[in-house]
């Protein structure tokens, strides 16, 4: 029997979503938690495998069992055996041909930036920060330049084990409130670190350091190291993954999250 799972978790809490010897990655306690509800032993496979510092609000993985449990012993049976900073939010038996990463659609990832002269306190580890003005309208004219199917070199970690650089952005989009910005990008999938590498490189463009036509460059040059420094995860959550109706998952229903809960 194949489980289809919606998770949440606070990403600096963990080392990653990816399994640990010391056994401090998101993969680490779920897969205990579950081995614990089901009598034996669970591998979970992900959507997108996040690295430390990196929030979820709507990851999701499956893993085959024999146990048969009704679905509230997956959440909150689960969720008692888990840390505070982890959270099944849905469980649903799926058909064995589904798979949390290959049969993915897309994946929405969120960054929320506090763009202030002074650094957060109580958000620390929830948004990124920087302190100068920036220049979102700049940011978002060159940010457009990103859409469509390209090779993301660019903005690629050199450890990351992607078959292919060629990834395609189907929305992306900027928007300030106050003193925070966030940036929005939907994509088919997304290369080790591309989305810190994007706001970073945004960063440099809204800061004045480099025109807008600098980012349409750097696509065009397919070099990691003429883009900005990868920025810090704080403010990265991974938001959504789609899927196909047929698997008849549950819509994510957080729209307004970080309206609430980190803009504020």
């Amino acid at each position: 029997m194949r489980i289809a799972l919606g998770i949440e978790y606070d990403g600096a809490a963990h080392c990653g979503w990816q399994s640990q010897a010391n056994g401090c990655g998101v993969q680490d306690k779920l897969e205990a938690a579950l081995s614990g509800i089901a009598a034996e032993k669970i591998s979970l496979i992900c959507a997108g495998r996040t690295d430390t510092g990196v929030h979820a609000l709507g990851q999701v993985a499956h893993f085959d069992t024999a146990s048969q449990r009704p679905d509230s012993a997956w959440v909150r049976g689960v969720n008692a055996l888990l840390p505070d900073s982890i959270a099944v939010q849905w469980a649903q038996v799926i058909d064995a041909d589904f798979h949390a990463r290959f049969s993915a659609l897309s994946r929405t990832y969120t960054y929320v930036l506090y763009n202030h002269p002074v650094r957060p306190a109580l958000q620390n580890g929830k948004v990124g920060w920087y302190h100068a003005p920036l220049d979102v309208a700049a940011m978002q004219s060159a940010a457009q330049n990103l859409l469509g199917q390209h090779d993301f070199s660019a903005f690629r970690a050199a450890e990351c084990q992607a078959k292919t650089p060629i990834k395609t952005i189907n929305y992306i989009n900027l928007q300030q409130r106050g003193d925070y910005i966030t940036l929005t990008l939907n994509a088919n999938g997304f290369l080790h670190h591309m989305v810190r590498n994007i706001i970073g490189s945004l960063i440099y463009i809204g800061a004045g350091k480099q025109p807008m036509s600098w980012l349409q460059a750097l696509l065009l040059e397919q070099d990691r190291t003429r883009a900005a420094p990868t920025f810090a995860p704080d403010g990265l959550y991974l938001v959504a993954i789609e899927y196909a109706d047929k698997w008849n998952l549950p819509v994510f229903s957080k729209a307004n999250w970080f309206d609430f809960k980190v803009i504020t």
